[in-house]
């Protein structure tokens, strides 16, 4: 099962400082990553990747990452994705649950393509009570 991975479990192992050190939860995290990496389930979205390629400060930091982005599918987005992202920005705003359109096009594109969420953004999980998005648990 292949496995939509968000902006914040690939800015964890990906931008962050090479020797810096991080949590045992974060290692975890990290390690998931790599098994999905590994096993070759792990998917991203445009949107991901932009997120991921934004406010790169060198233009060969630029390059690095968006090398090391390139041997990801990216999930196929069509007309009907984006119609219902923006159908479940509506059914959770109505809920009072707010987010960004980000958020709902990964959960829209998850839904269509039922795949499950890998993110440390909580967000979700609010999702999740309004939408029948799965979320990955390693």
């Amino acid at each position: 099962m292949k496995v939509l991975v968000d902006t914040s479990v690939w800015s964890l192992a990906l931008r962050r400082p090479r020797n810096s050190p991080i949590a045992p939860e974060q290692q975890a995290t990290v390690h998931a990553l790599t098994d999905l990496v590994r096993d070759g389930r792990a998917v991203l979205i445009g949107a991901i990747r932009q997120e991921l390629l934004c406010g790169i400060k060198t233009q060969g930091q630029f390059e690095a990452l968006r090398d090391s982005l390139i041997a990801f599918e990216d999930v196929e987005l069509s007309r009907p994705v984006y119609e219902s992202a923006a159908q479940a920005f509506n059914t959770c705003r109505t809920n009072g649950v707010q987010g960004s359109n980000t958020d709902f096009l990964i959960c829209a594109a998850s839904i269509h393509h039922q795949l499950p969420i890998f993110s440390l953004d909580g967000d979700f999980a609010m999702y999740q009570r309004w939408l029948p998005i799965r979320i990955y648990a390693p």
